[in-house]
């Protein structure tokens, strides 16, 4: 099951919906361990950022890191460009940029009254 909350007006759930799915696209290659595809999902920042922290090419940084690849929605959030969608197994948070939706951090966690937790961020 899909929920959607929205701050946009009608056209906010086919945005919904294509956050979702470029963030289950980005756990889907996380999955069959495709780093180039899960890189191409990234916003330029949070690869130029998961890099320069790794030291290494983001193809490969991306499956060393390990993040969960959970698959199943189970809320999206989108505020103008900016998504939050929760899965099974991680939270991601995307930006929407001129070639669709990226994902700018993943591997996150909230914590009580602080900002979540990520593994891969934006610089």
């Amino acid at each position: 099951m899909l929920a959607v909350t929205t701050g946009c007006g009608a056209a906010a759930g086919e945005r919904g919906d294509a956050a979702s799915a470029a963030a289950t696209g980005f756990t889907a290659a996380l999955q069959r361990a495709d780093g180039r595809q899960a890189c191409a999902l990234l916003a330029p920042s949070t690869l130029d950022e998961l890099e320069k922290s790794e030291q290494t090419s983001c193809d490969r940084a991306v499956i060393q890191e390990q993040l969960p690849a959970g698959d199943t929605v189970r809320t999206v959030d989108v505020y103008g460009d900016q998504a939050r969608v929760v899965l099974t197994d991680d939270t991601l948070f995307l930006a929407h940029v001129p070639t669709g939706w990226k994902v700018t951090a993943a591997g996150c966690t909230p914590r009580p009254r602080q900002p979540y937790d990520c593994t891969v961020k934006g610089g």
